[in-house]
């Protein structure tokens, strides 16, 4: 039986998508993973995000929390709202209660990764804070720390991402993900992925 990593995601202006894709193929590069996209439910009106010039949402089926059970490893993206995820991925989240009693989640692998609009936006504060959601439900939090190499030390290129997790910056919506963060996408699903299988065949 397959590996199931889901990648669950918010994206407003489609850079958390952009990178939620690349994280997919990363998983899927790991034989025997299958990885799946999911969005958490939107809170604000369509007119409130037309308002915003955020595109209209992409066909990426929207999760329930039930459907969080069903993944063996689990990897969170969202944009920063003030150093910490934003209100729909919380809203999500606060929508759990019920796998945290049961502690459904207890024991899964669980990444994240996350956008912000400038370069002190909150790219480590973002992921410091989401932590806590994994640890109320007892999920492993996997860092992908320095493994992705070099790319971790460029300098020259703006680049997003940290040892939590892949990153990108939105600036004001016009920026687009660099072809050195998609590596770092990449290389988080399929790290993440890699540790599944671990956990799910020493089970």
């Amino acid at each position: 039986m397959a590996i199931k990593v889901y990648i669950v995601y918010y994206s407003t202006y489609g850079h958390v998508e952009r990178l939620a894709q690349e994280i997919k193929k990363g998983a899927e590069s790991v034989e025997g993973v299958e990885a799946q996209l999911w969005q958490v439910p939107e809170t604000l009106s369509d007119e409130i995000l037309a308002k915003m010039g955020a595109p209209p949402k992409s066909d990426v089926p929207v999760i329930t929390p039930k459907e969080l059970t069903e993944a063996d490893g689990l990897i969170f993206g969202f944009p920063t709202r003030y150093g910490m995820m934003a209100a729909q991925f919380k809203a999500f989240f606060d929508s759990t209660g019920g796998l945290w009693r049961t502690q459904a989640l207890a024991g899964k692998p669980a990444g994240i990764f996350f956008s912000t609009g400038s370069q002190g936006g909150g790219q480590e504060t973002t992921a410091l804070t989401a932590v806590t959601q994994l640890t109320h439900h007892g999920m492993i939090f996997v860092p992908i720390g320095y493994t992705f190499g070099a790319g971790m030390f460029e300098m020259e290129k703006i680049k997003g991402g940290s040892p939590y997790g892949a990153g990108t910056y939105a600036g004001d919506g016009s920026r687009k993900v660099t072809e050195l963060e998609l590596e770092q996408a990449f290389h988080q699903g399929k790290h993440i992925a890699g540790i599944t299988k671990k956990f799910k065949g020493n089970a």
